[in-house]
């Protein structure tokens, strides 16, 4: 299968974290690859892709929006063999999630789908999920497989961090499983985990400003790495290629690398990153509190093997950031700095610890003589 697949393949969101470093990687597997961007004038957004290895010979930049008119992948994806949809949109701020958000999801990748289907060249379709498809539920279960769905009704009622975004990624999935059903395409969902590593985009992914919330200190995130699963970007991007050139591949994978609960990552980053004020105690988490499983069992079966640690994941990452600026090499809050302060201090020589507080004293002196004799002046 991977003979006939050599011509033209289509990327969508190809500005974005996980589209840009596939990209990247197809490049350097000799794919011709047109990309499509919502903005090809926006010099922000193509200059790391123009920037990439080959990209004057194999790359071509179109523009494409999922909130355009139906038709409007026509044209890119005609005559191509292959189409990753990795497009999406992530406003988590959104005042209207049902137009902004949820629809443009549905409505692209069912637009996507009948462009494939009349382009009458593709092959199949790679379409990049979501873990938020699978687990978004009320209570966990001890682990996950492809068989499992996010309980909608529950994400609607509780309207937790990212949900619109959870729905928008449920609704669409499902939504494409009924249109192959009836329509002779090709079709594949990848269930990527929290994906943390190395990027080549000038701003900071989304999926990191949840992976560093414990190195931030954004709180309004701890909940969705409670009971987390990572994925390295690189062994995603590679997952993608596997399945698209594998014959025998079929339905949902999930790719995911590692479990993790909030203390173990709080245990690792602190080891790791001294640096970092990273909490240990979270509040209404049990410190008990047990992984949650993402199990890879189908796609692993299929001869697929993932490269990173957790640890590569979050070196990779951090030192993206800190190489971009959209990270401080430390974030010690004064507490910190007064405990370390604290610690240094006992460790002084007792005769420069005397002289210190010999020149507080003096200064305190100094202070109530200044207050006495202007008090007999004033008197």
């Amino acid at each position: 299968m991977e003979d006939e697949r050599k011509g033209p393949l289509v990327v969508t969101g190809a500005s974005g974290y996980v589209g840009s470093w596939l990209v990247m990687k197809l490049l350097r597997k000799g794919y011709e690859v047109r990309t499509t961007v919502r903005d090809p004038t926006n010099p922000k957004k193509v200059r790391p892709l123009l920037d990439l290895p080959r990209s004057n010979e194999l790359l071509s930049i179109w523009k494409a929006d999922l909130n355009d008119n139906e038709g409007s992948f026509d044209e890119v994806i005609c005559g191509c063999v292959g189409v990753f949809h990795v497009a999406t949109p992530m406003n988590f701020q959104s005042k209207d999630p049902e137009n902004e958000v949820i629809q443009p999801a549905i409505n692209g990748l069912l637009g996507i789908l009948r462009s494939c289907k009349r382009s009458g060249s593709v092959k199949r379709v790679i379409f990049t999920s979501s873990a938020g498809t699978v687990n978004v539920e009320e209570h966990q279960a001890p682990v996950y497989d492809e068989s499992s769905w996010s309980d909608l009704n529950f994400i609607t009622r509780v309207k937790m961090t990212g949900w619109m975004y959870f729905v928008s990624k449920t609704l669409a999935e499902k939504a494409a499983w009924e249109f192959v059903k009836e329509n002779d395409v090709d079709f594949i969902a990848i269930i990527p985990t929290l994906v943390v590593g190395s990027f080549i985009t000038d701003e900071m992914p989304p999926s990191l400003t949840t992976a560093f919330s414990l190195i931030t200190g954004n709180e309004a995130h701890y909940s969705i790495i409670k009971q987390a699963q990572f994925v390295h970007l690189d062994d995603l991007c590679d997952a993608h290629i596997f399945l698209f050139e594998h014959p025998d591949a079929n339905g949902r994978y999930i790719c995911s690398s590692h479990d993790s609960t909030i203390y173990d990552l709080a245990k690792m980053l602190k080891k790791r990153y001294a640096t970092y004020a990273i909490p240990q105690k979270f509040k209404d988490v049990d410190p008990n509190i047990k992984r949650v499983s993402f199990s890879s069992k189908k796609f692993m079966d299929l001869g697929f093997k993932y490269k990173y640690t957790i640890e590569d994941m979050f070196d990779d990452a951090i030192k993206t950031c800190r190489e971009k600026n959209l990270l401080p090499p430390n974030t010690e809050e004064p507490a910190l700095v007064a405990e370390k302060y604290e610690e240094v201090k006992e460790q002084l020589p007792l005769s420069e610890r005397r002289m210190r507080s010999l020149k507080i004293l003096f200064v305190i002196l100094l202070f109530i003589h200044v207050l006495y004799y202007a008090w007999l002046y004033f008197d």
